[in-house]
């Protein structure tokens, strides 16, 4: 059996850092006050619903799964404890920004495939928030970091996102990320035997 890389979500515990990953996604935070903060972020399939609501509580994060005109929608409460991710990640016009400095390991990565990462064509896509085009760069820089180089892509119907192709770095990914939650999530976790032709 090879031996799980360091950053991997597998050889690390779930961390409150983790949620990061859910912000360089679609994922938004709203402060309440500079004393609260409330995380969202909506998903298309249910399992992601799901399988977020139990990775948050792995993280002691409680959320809750609501239905929205988009699909669905995974939010906490407001929280002292998620002021710190509001302030790190909003910008002083109000907006989302990426934080200097920031870094992902597997367990950010993972939130990320959760909530956002999906096949398309030439290899592996994380989505990004399409109301926050000033962090697509920036993202594109910090995923490179973490040995997963990609080019940002925009499909008519899929939104801005950033694509990872070729074998070794969709091995990469996977590794990082770990195994799908559960069996609804093979078909849209990163995995080097669904590396498609082109890739």
């Amino acid at each position: 059996m090879a031996q799980l890389s360091f950053y991997s979500a597998e050889a690390n515990p779930p961390a409150r850092g983790d949620l990061a990953g859910l912000l360089c996604g679609p994922g938004r935070i709203a402060a309440f006050g500079g004393v609260a903060a409330r995380l969202s972020v909506t998903v298309g399939q249910t399992w992601r619903g799901r399988a977020l609501v139990r990775a948050l509580a792995d993280r002691g994060v409680e959320a809750s799964l609501y239905t929205c005109p988009e699909g669905l929608l995974v939010r906490t409460a407001f929280r002292a404890d998620l002021s710190a991710l509001a302030a790190a990640w909003s910008s002083g016009e109000d907006g989302k920004t990426a934080p200097d400095g920031l870094t992902l390991g597997g367990g950010a990565l993972r939130l990320w495939v959760l909530a956002a990462g999906d096949w398309t064509d030439g290899g592996y896509r994380l989505a990004l928030d399409p109301l926050a085009p000033a962090t697509h760069e920036r993202l594109a820089l910090v995923v490179a970091g973490a040995g997963l180089p990609a080019t940002l892509h925009s499909g008519r119907d899929e939104g801005p996102g950033l694509r990872i192709s070729g074998r070794r770095r969709l091995a990469r990914l996977a590794e990082l990320v770990g195994r799908p939650p559960l069996e609804a999530a093979e078909p849209t976790w990163p995995a080097v035997s669904r590396v498609r032709q082109s890739a």
